[in-house]
């Protein structure tokens, strides 16, 4: 059987199910457990099949996607979150499109500490949207920044998504941490330009309005009780790995626990929050992880018949540059996140794509931030972006998908710019990276 109906023979009904509304563990599992028992040899391929589910959800690898969500919701759940927006809040002032700025700086902050872009969303847009609204701040610049801003989440450590793609893609998830903060940076920057240039060519988008001025001893008092503590998270989860004091996993634990005893120094860590934050985490992770178990089969089978093999030698045969080829990859893959989610796209896409880039000689860990970022932009992408239907959720009364769909376009042309300095100039994502596994 050729390479490309063995692959339109697996994906076809993976997306027929998903259409018709399984979930995507379910899918996977249906098209793994048919595809095992007809190309694997029966009853011995869905044995193997088992043990490789086994195997999959059994590493030690995983164990920073569950750490990671408890961060996330013990940050949310104890109210350190809100604390962080009120400082920055104090610190921002009379500076014209101040709310729109407010966005971006909550949105790398809650980035290094929860790595959940929804969460970010939900936060960021119940607080703050409907006070840009009362100020008068246009729909472009209200909307906008929020849903720009959440997706950093996903570029700057801890990201969950970054932990999926090291197990997926097999490569070191330390690196891929690591080489996603200049890309997340680069992102918030670009973001902070967007906002200040269009405020000074459009005023009327972010009218200013008086704010009670704030003493200097009073935000400094609020940043080292709210903001600097926090150093102490941020440093627990990525100082550690840059220093090489601890692996992914290690650094994830440390993370969590230097959480929780922030968490409890402020007597926030109640029985209910640590309660409800364990339950919450537990779930997500659990349904992560039955995910994976299913993508890490699914390439696992795409490999055994041989269609991996036959894409990346029918890749390598185009007359067009390989550099080009990689480019197109990452379009593609942000022109999925219009209709998919995040994980499906990974699952599908990255037991096909990472054999090509490593053929062609190429820094896996530079094409994971592209991809990353890639992935960033689809959430926020209209007309089925995942980001763009949370925000309608938290959204003031009235506001429709149409504004909502104006608001992303001109932060998703920032994203796209940072595809580009990135392809560019891979040093961005690569230095850092050889300078800590020198």
């Amino acid at each position: 059987m050729a390479w490309y109906v063995t692959i339109a023979v697996i994906l076809g009904p993976l997306f027929v199910l998903m259409g018709l509304g399984l979930p995507v563990a379910f899918a996977f599992l249906a098209v793994n457990l048919v595809g095992s028992y007809i190309l694997m040899g029966g009853l011995s391929g869905v044995e193997q099949l088992v043990l490789n589910t086994i195997d999959s959800v059994s590493s030690f690898t995983l164990i920073p996607i569950a750490l990671f969500m408890i961060m996330g919701e013990a940050m949310f759940r104890s109210g350190i979150a809100i604390d962080l927006m009120d400082t920055l809040d104090k610190w921002f002032g009379k500076l014209r499109g101040r709310l729109a700025l407010m966005a971006v700086g909550g949105g790398v902050l809650f980035s290094t500490l929860t790595g959940n872009s929804m969460g970010s969303i939900a936060l960021l847009g119940s607080s703050l949207t409907p006070e840009m609204e009362k100020r008068g701040y246009a729909k472009p610049m209200s909307l906008g920044p929020i849903l720009g801003s959440s997706g950093l989440a996903i570029m700057i450590p801890p990201s969950s998504l970054a932990v999926v793609l090291g197990v997926i893609a097999e490569i070191s998830i330390g690196k891929v941490l690591i080489g996603i903060i200049v890309p997340g940076l680069l992102m918030a920057l670009l973001y902070i330009i967007y906002i200040l240039g269009r405020c000074h060519l459009q005023p009327e988008l972010a009218p200013p309005f008086d704010v009670p001025k704030v003493p200097f001893g009073e935000k400094v008092s609020a940043t080292v009780i709210n903001i600097l503590p926090l150093a102490f998270v941020v440093f627990s989860v990525v100082g550690v790995i840059f220093l090489g004091l601890a692996t992914p996993s290690e650094a994830a634990a440390t993370g969590a626990f230097a959480t929780l005893i922030l968490a409890a120094a402020r007597r926030r860590l109640t029985p209910k929050v640590f309660g409800d934050t364990m339950f919450s985490s537990a779930n997500i992770s659990v349904m992560v992880l039955l995910i994976v178990s299913g993508a890490v089969t699914f390439s696992q089978l795409l490999a055994f018949t041989g269609a991996t093999y036959g894409m990346v030698d029918a890749v390598l045969a185009l007359e067009i540059s390989d550099s080009a080829i990689v480019f197109a990859m990452i379009m593609l893959v942000a022109f999925m996140g219009m209709f998919m989610g995040p994980l499906p796209i990974m699952l599908i896409t990255l037991p096909i794509f990472v054999p090509i880039v490593l053929q062609f000689g190429f820094d896996p860990i530079w094409f994971a931030a592209m991809y990353l970022v890639a992935i960033e932009t689809g959430a926020t992408s209209p007309p089925f972006g995942a980001a763009l239907f949370v925000m309608k959720a938290v959204a003031p009364i009235g506001t429709t998908m149409a504004d909502i769909y104006r608001a992303a376009v001109p932060f998703i042309i920032c994203d796209l710019l940072a595809i580009l300095l990135l392809f560019f100039f891979p040093a961005l994502v690569t230095y850092p990276v050889d300078l800590m596994f020198r």
